[in-house]
């Protein structure tokens, strides 16, 4: 797996796999990153892609001292099961 990537001009975070792309939607508000919308492509379903991509998404808004206001049901479930990321949560 690829490492996940921050491709600011879609305003999505991104992970590709075996050729296929991974992605959450997001915009920035100041300090804070609205995460909109997780889609991973049906071929790599069941595979822990989005969580992958979730995490990575993660690491990278902390890295960047970002806040994290999750409106996509996926992020916000994954944060609930992952209280070590509970320090981003707006």
């Amino acid at each position: 797996m690829e490492p996940v990537r921050d491709n600011t001009e879609k305003k999505r975070f991104e992970l590709e796999v075996e050729g296929h792309v991974a992605f959450s939607q997001y915009h920035r508000v100041g300090d804070k990153l609205v995460m909109l919308h997780t889609e991973v492509p049906p071929e790599l379903g069941g595979r822990g892609v989005g969580s992958a991509l979730v995490r990575g998404a993660l690491d990278l808004a902390r890295a960047q001292g970002l806040k994290v206001d999750a409106r996509c049901p996926f992020v916000r479930a994954y944060l609930d099961k992952h209280p070590g990321y509970a320090d981003l949560r707006v």
